[in-house]
């Protein structure tokens, strides 16, 4: 079994529901980095979190936007949804393309963790070859063989594991 970082423990063993961006401005792409999760990879995905009981998917975008990267976001249209499977971590993400609106970008924090236990280490935009540069392991496999940022308006189907 892989190993588990004690700060992810809280979404282990449990199916998670989870609502992404794809923020694209002037050629980059919003990402961010979170600290090791599982087997002490750092792992760079698009910013999102998990759907609360009663929210909406868009109310809950921007909110996780807001905390994650302090940008306010209009959610423009829904693209594709992917499950994520990597035991004992397993969640169902819905991707949304985003547009800023607002705000001013830095690294934010998860509310639900404690200052010593964020997972969240750094919010950057990325060209497309800085993200081709990192590990292939080192990032969301949405992320994993893309050719051009484009490529991720134009997914339109479900992935699995």
């Amino acid at each position: 079994m892989p190993e588990l970082n004690p700060k992810a423990a809280a979404y282990a063993g449990k199916l998670r529901v989870r609502v992404c961006g794809i923020c694209i401005h002037n050629d980059k792409l919003l990402l961010v980095r979170h600290g090791s999760t599982v087997d002490n990879n750092a792992f760079w995905a698009p910013p999102g979190g998990g759907l609360q009981y009663a929210e909406t998917m868009q109310a809950c975008l921007k909110r996780e936007i807001q905390e994650e990267t302090g940008l306010e976001v209009q959610v423009e249209r829904f693209l594709f949804v992917n499950e994520f499977l990597q035991p004992p971590l397993h969640a169902i993400e819905f991707f949304f393309k985003l547009e800023v609106t607002g705000g001013t970008l830095g690294t934010g924090t998860d509310p639900e963790a404690a200052a010593g236990e964020q997972l969240i280490e750094h919010v950057q935009w990325l060209t497309i070859k800085e993200l081709q540069a990192i590990p292939y392991s080192d990032k969301h496999r949405v992320l994993q063989l893309l050719l051009s940022l484009d490529d991720l308006l134009g997914l339109d189907h479900y992935f699995i594991p």
